[in-house]
């Protein structure tokens, strides 16, 4: 599936796969290194713990290379702010309860609830995707089905 974000995410991405295969793999290596010149590799726990991080930073990032190969950068200048889409900032009103409140649909990797962004993926994001200003998006929560008026829609 599609990761959906902006450049500056994809930016932050790479550089931090960079990070690992230039400066974190090599340093693993090392600490395998140091721990195998202590003997006897059968007792030697600080042998298995640096192979143990070895494994899970390798596991990171290829986890992290799966991410940059699906994702999609998408430019916000070419959002259309007609239907809630991915990069768009929607205003909702929760119709029980009067609330209102803004997000932006953001791809999983930026996701950020403090921050007012929510995943596309998430049940309020898919539920609000494709809808148009004065719409009712029905979303199925745990608590039972919630509408949302969709109140404004802009980058």
């Amino acid at each position: 599936m599609s990761e959906y974000v902006t450049k500056e995410t994809f930016e932050k991405m790479r550089e931090e796969l960079q990070h690992m295969k230039g400066i974190l793999r090599p340093a693993a290596s090392k600490a395998i290194g140091e721990a195998r010149e202590k003997g006897d590799l059968k007792e030697n726990a600080e042998y298995d713990a640096a192979k143990e991080a070895q494994g899970m930073l390798e596991a990171k990032i290829k986890q992290l290379e799966g991410v940059i190969s699906n994702s999609k950068i998408v430019d916000p200048s070419s959002i259309d702010t007609s239907k809630v889409a991915v990069l768009t900032k929607v205003t909702i009103t929760n119709i029980a309860t009067k609330k209102s409140v803004t997000y932006q649909i953001v791809g999983e990797k930026e996701a950020d609830l403090k921050a007012g962004k929510i995943s596309a993926t998430s049940p309020i994001g898919k539920g609000l995707l494709g809808k148009a200003k004065g719409e009712i998006a029905e979303i199925q929560a745990p608590t039972g089905i919630i509408k949302f008026k969709v109140e404004n829609i802009s980058i």
